[in-house]
């Protein structure tokens, strides 16, 4: 059995990065997941790069005017950032996220469990920690 190998999170996006033998000189170096998230363009759209903190502190703050333990859609967050356009803005309310549960704030759950942020695929919710 192998050994535990080093993982880290996304700047960009907060996805899960796992260390490879092609990296091991540079591994404190390696911040990106993908050339898209080292690029900037990963949210789909280049032009949607700017909302990131705005997302992260909505998150925040819907999580904070909830009861404890109660959880959110990402689509409100989008929905206080993006008003009536917020559709485009999921993905990238979802990478705020994943950045989020990195720094321990919150975490994704799926049918009221904790999921692994990277793997997560379809419906999810965000609760404060």
């Amino acid at each position: 059995m192998r050994a535990s190998v080093p993982t880290k999170p996304c700047a960009r996006c907060g996805r899960t990065i796992t260390w490879r033998a092609k990296w091991a000189r540079a591994w404190d170096e390696v911040r990106y997941c993908s050339d898209a998230c080292r690029a900037g363009t990963s949210a789909g759209a280049p032009h949607l790069l700017g909302h990131e903190p705005a997302l992260e502190q909505a998150i925040l703050t819907l999580l904070a005017a909830r009861a404890r333990g109660t959880t959110i859609c990402p689509s409100e967050a989008a929905r206080v950032v993006g008003g009536e356009d917020w559709r485009p803005l999921m993905e990238a309310t979802r990478q705020a996220a994943r950045r989020l549960v990195a720094r321990g704030a919150l975490d994704i759950t799926q049918g009221g469990r904790v999921v692994d942020p990277s793997t997560a695929r379809g419906p999810i919710r965000l609760r404060a920690r």
